[in-house]
């Protein structure tokens, strides 16, 4: 399938709402003395939103790598480095464990020290820091505000698309921006759409199940090969197969079979995400840290 067709079909799920959250973050940016950008540490620079990036580009940014307990701990410290070296504040957390609200406050600090300063000489010391939290949905928006205030105050759900509209969430000497989860209206390649949809960014309906599943086991295969040579016992020659006859060869070890002895390609896509979502093939991250250029472009 040509990467226009994923287009087309990825544009579709760009719902109004998301058109307007970018619209809100946009007149809101005066409004905030930094912004704080969730991404999945399993795929950084897929759910890194361009549109985002541009709206944000004036303002101190930190960069919040969510979920670093499901990602490569190895891989997880290169991108630390890939944004730090970037000038740009990052720090990775599980927003579920007890402790992560502490090291993004202390980041937070960190990336605004000079407006900290600035506002003590003033006699302002103590003045209500105002930081926006935004990112794709699914991220973990929700559970992270949840965590950092305390107690449950925003919703949070396993699906994309739950919070709609902005909310002021006041925590201590913090008024955090909660914006709902945006995507961008066209994807760069097949790698970035499908990447969303592993991680459940976009509705699993959008894209198909088997073309999710290829995609998924083209990256292993590059990626963590011997990881998915242990998970489904695969020989040297299974893995090096194309990825719809990985697929085949799996959904057969599993006995996912038809009649006629066909394997029921379908279930078998389900299973691998599936268990790639349920962290059943160990720590992963999908994407290695790029040049510096990209995020050096939006400073």
């Amino acid at each position: 399938m040509s990467n226009e067709m994923i287009n087309r079909r990825n544009i579709q799920w760009f719902p109004g709402h998301m058109a307007k959250t970018l619209r809100l973050i946009e007149a809101n940016m005066k409004n905030v003395d930094v912004v704080l950008q969730l991404l999945d540490a399993r795929i950084p620079l897929s759910s890194l939103n361009p549109e985002l990036q541009n709206l944000t580009k004036n303002k101190p940014r930190l960069y919040v790598l969510n979920k670093a307990d499901l990602a490569d701990p190895s891989l997880t410290r290169a991108w630390k480095d890939y944004f730090h070296q970037a000038g740009a504040g990052c720090v990775a957390i599980s927003a579920k464990q007890k402790g992560s609200a502490s090291q993004v406050r202390s980041a937070i600090e960190d990336e605004l020290k000079d407006l900290i300063e600035r506002r003590a000489v003033k006699g302002m010391a103590g003045a209500r820091i105002r930081v926006m939290v935004i990112g794709i949905p699914n991220v973990g928006k929700s559970t992270f505000i949840n965590n950092f205030a305390g107690q449950a105050r925003a919703k949070a759900a396993d699906k994309p698309g739950v919070t709609r509209g902005k909310q002021w969430v006041t925590v201590g000497n913090y008024d955090l921006l909660d914006m709902p989860g945006v995507l961008w209206k066209k994807f760069d390649s097949l790698e970035i759409a499908t990447n969303l949809a592993f991680i459940g960014s976009i509705k699993d309906d959008i894209l198909d199940i088997e073309e999710l599943a290829m995609g998924l086991v083209s990256q292993m295969q590059q990626v963590y090969p011997e990881k998915l040579a242990e998970r489904y016992k695969l020989s040297p020659e299974q893995l090096e197969q194309g990825a719809w006859e990985l697929i085949e060869t799996i959904g057969r070890k599993r006995g996912m079979l038809i009649s006629g002895g066909e394997v029921n390609t379908e279930r078998a896509s389900i299973m691998l995400v599936d268990e790639f979502r349920a962290s059943k093939w160990g720590r992963i991250t999908l994407e290695t840290p790029p040049r510096r250029e990209i995020v050096e472009d939006d400073q």
